[in-house]
């Protein structure tokens, strides 16, 4: 009793409502009813300069100040924001929004110095009055800010001055001389290694915010960051990898909101439903919606959905139906498929103000290469690891299974791929069943999908596993059932199994899907990751997915572990070993394969390959595809990345300094061989390049195809003008202060960045073709008689755009 009355009478003693010193509570914020918020807000109003520094943000705390925020941006005034990034508590979505919102007109940085803990809260107003500084234990976060029981003083400037200089020169030195500003890639950084804090120790709030259902995620907005940064850089398109459950639609929709005339073009029915959906939902009711295919050609509308087979026509591809400026902005979904001859008549007839690529899966099995079409700008990549470990996808439990049932080595192999007919007969066998059959069973599966690779095999598979008491079902084009009942019928439990082939790897959502069954050998990157990220997504009561993958002795089965640590397919082509007990693998997932496969592993890494037969068999395969023989920019394109590679590593392998040999040497002659011209064009395809300045220089020579001998200055400034004014030839002038605003220069000085460069340096370096005098630039009198030459003219341009485009990829892959 005597303890309760003790307590009682300090309660009594030390009551708020009993404090009279009115004064003194103007400068004590002590939370719950007593908020920081309204103080700030207030000192926001006045403030002539902002200095922020506080242990770490979160995005709720900077949603709060947000509009205040804007308000100071707005009238100019200069904010800057010192942070924490200790024990991953700050929120890259805090971060992403304040560089999102407001770009470089704020400046935020880290604290930088290891191993010394950073706690300081400290808001610095400067006003035409003086300032006032609040000093507590409020991070900027939205508990802190309003009812969490935080303590802060008020200092006020014409009352204390030396202690507000002081904290002003404080802030001051470890903002200049102890952070680091977050930037792009500093930001892009610090999101990927970020994990969301399952104990958070200074300031836990409970997340009791209402969501607004139509925001973009934290990955999401760290995508939208990045394309409007690419934008800004100057780039008018790009790719984004995001792998499934990132919700790449809405990421476009969010995208596209400062766009009038939008178009969304994909190649299923049901993605451009979806679609309308989400942008409706993003853009609401000011934005007229349309289709544009079958018998639908709705082109007049705000937002229209093409299907790629109908916009693709000839028919419509014309200014009958559409000037080529009459979208603003193109979504290309599922660019993996953009080298396909419909999209590339898409892609090349419209000329938007942005192109926007997205796909989870940009490796091609027949290697296509789709970056190019982006000019190799990334703007934003999350992969299945990453997806994983931000908690977007669902872990997963991997069996590597051990399958002596199929002779692969007696299956045909050519071009990449197994012979169809004879890999179906193979799989399509009891003994292999049993075997699937076996393992399917020691797992409690309510809703499996198995792959296989025709047809036949997954009617095989379907009856085999009817004849065992499971309802399994075959789902292709133009079989018994169709897909989107298959669909319904699996997620309501009528059927427990679909067989199909390639249907499901896109626009499949079952987020009950708990597991997945590989039956055929993994040749594609592509494949193998869209068909992993069928069974990824979050499900209520579902914790992982099973994933049984049946591997034998097949070609680039060293492939796999590759693809499961992460990897994208560019550098997973199945040419280097990776040991595959390593436990580098997506957090929370298991991976376990039988010991006899990492022997075979080691056996298809050890199987040496001959660069010059390597070399050979791709450039027959290109070939074979293409109908015709590759030039340098064609085979670049479709070649392994992994060839490339070997090739930049082993110069005297490289076919690209010297292509015409090249083709001599594959039974390609060539009446250029040994020729003047011929030692020419090595020069051109050998030329130093470490900016792309000599390209408008030598496309200026070729003048569209009518070759000129001699330039004068209109000649290369217009050459260099029209070069540059494409948004991704013009990223390395802007990154140059002395070049920064070459949009706005005339003739003369494009003229001066030609004379005192490219042609200085190739004066110097190939003097044999070039000279220069009195302010013209000549090619040698010994190229005159090959000017009107077709052959000569086709590789010459070749050339320059070859050499153009392996400088987008090298600039990418330095940057990646």
């Amino acid at each position: 009793m005597g303890n309760v009355d003790a307590k009682n009478i300090i309660a009594s003693e030390v009551a708020i409502d009993n404090i009279k010193f009115k004064d003194i509570n103007n400068n004590c914020i002590t939370g719950e009813t007593n908020h920081l918020l309204p103080k700030l807000r207030q000192a926001f109003k006045k403030a002539t300069e902002v200095k922020i520094i506080v242990a770490f943000l979160k995005d709720t705390g900077v949603k709060l100040l947000e509009d205040d925020i804007r308000e100071l941006v707005d009238r100019g005034v200069n904010i800057k924001i010192l942070t924490g990034n200790y024990l991953n508590i700050t929120e890259p979505k805090a971060l992403t929004s304040l560089k999102y919102n407001f770009g470089d007109k704020i400046d935020l940085r880290f604290y930088n110095v290891k191993n010394k803990s950073f706690h300081p809260k400290a808001y610095i107003f400067k006003n035409s009055e003086g300032g006032e500084i609040y000093l507590g234990s409020s991070n900027m976060s939205r508990a802190a800010l309003t009812d969490a029981i935080e303590w802060n003083y008020r200092i006020d400037k014409s009352t204390s001055p030396e202690d507000f200089d002081y904290l002003e020169r404080t802030f001051d030195d470890l903002f200049l001389n102890h952070s680091t500003i977050i930037g792009r890639k500093e930001l892009n950084e610090y999101a990927k290694t970020w994990r969301k804090r399952r104990i958070v120790v200074d300031d836990v709030e409970e997340d009791t915010n209402v969501i607004d259902l139509y925001t973009p995620t934290d990955t999401q907005l760290q995508c939208l960051y990045n394309l409007k940064a690419t934008r800004e850089e100057g780039f008018d398109r790009a790719l984004v990898v995001a792998a499934t459950g990132v919700g790449k639609t809405y990421l476009a929709a969010f995208d596209s909101k400062e766009y009038k005339k939008v178009l969304f073009v994909a190649h299923r029915e049901e993605i451009l439903k979806q679609a309308y959906k989400s942008f409706r939902n993003v853009r609401g009711e000011t934005s007229t919606y349309g289709y544009f295919y079958g018998n639908t050609k709705d082109k007049d509308n705000d937002v229209v959905f093409a299907l790629v087979q109908t916009l693709g026509k000839k028919e419509y591809l014309n200014d009958k139906y559409f000037n080529k400026d009459d979208f603003d902005y193109i979504i290309i979904d599922e660019f993996h498929h953009a080298t396909a001859s419909n999209y590339k008549k898409i892609i090349d007839y419209f000329k938007p103000k942005f192109l926007f690529g997205i796909t989870a899966t940009p490796e091609r099995m027949d290697n296509k290469d789709v970056f190019a079409i982006c000019d190799y700008n990334v703007a934003y990549e999350i992969r299945l690891k990453e997806a994983i470990e931000k908690d977007i996808l669902c872990p997963y439990r991997y069996y590597g299974i051990y399958d002596n049932t199929v002779d692969y080595d007696s299956i045909d192999y050519s071009r990449g791929k197994y012979n169809e007919t004879q890999l179906e007969k193979a799989l399509s066998k009891k003994e292999r069943a049993d075997l699937v059959y076996n393992h399917y069973r020691k797992f409690d599966s309510k809703r499996a999908l198995g792959f296989c690779t025709s047809k036949t095999h997954a009617e095989y598979m379907a009856e085999y596993f009817a004849d065992q008491g499971v309802k399994a079902v075959a789902v292709y084009s133009g079989g018994k059932y169709n897909r989107n009942e298959a669909i319904e019928k699996l997620a309501s439990g009528e059927i427990s199994v679909i067989f199909s082939i390639d249907m499901f790897n896109e626009g499949l959502d079952i987020p009950s899907i708990d597991m997945v069954m590989f039956l055929r050998p993994t040749e594609s990157s592509t494949v193998f990751l869209q068909q992993l990220g069928r069974g990824l997504r979050k499900s209520k009561d579902k914790k992982y997915l099973n994933v049984l993958d049946f591997i034998g002795k097949y070609k680039k089965v060293n492939l796999v572990p590759l693809l499961l640590k992460g990897e994208d397919g560019k550098r997973s082509s199945g040419n280097r070993f990776v040991n595959p007990q390593v436990d580098d693998y997506p957090d929370g997932c298991l991976v376990d394969f039988d010991f006899k496969l990492i022997d075979i592993f080691k056996e298809e890494y050890s199987r040496s390959r001959n660069i010059k037969t390597w070399i050979r068999d791709e450039f027959l395969r290109v070939k074979e595809e293409l109908g015709h023989t590759p030039n340098r920019k064609e085979f670049f394109l479709q070649m392994e990345d992994d060839l490339y590679i070997n090739l930049k590593a082993k110069s005297k392998e490289n076919i690209f300094k010297d292509y015409i040999s090249f083709l001599s040497e594959m039974g390609e002659e060539s009446p250029l061989l040994d020729t003047v011209a011929h030692r020419f064009l090595v020069q051109i395809e050998t030329t130093a390049m470490s900016k792309t300045y000599k390209m408008p220089l030598l496309l200026a020579f070729y003048n569209d195809g009518n070759m000129i001998m001699k330039l004068d200055k209109s000649d290369i400034a217009k050459s260099f003008r029209n070069f540059y004014s494409y948004g991704s030839n013009g990223i390395d002038m802007k990154k140059h202060k002395s070049t920064e605003d070459y949009k706005l220069w005339n003739y003369d000085k494009y003229y001066k960045l030609a004379k005192d460069n490219p042609i200085n340096a190739l004066c110097k370096t190939h003097g044999e073709f070039f000279t220069f005098e009195n302010d013209k630039f000549y090619l040698s009198k010994s190229l005159e008689s090959y000017i009107n030459n077709e052959e000569f003219l086709g590789h010459f341009k070749d050339i320059i755009d070859f050499r153009t485009v392996e400088y987008y990829k090298m600039r990418f892959d330095n940057e990646a």
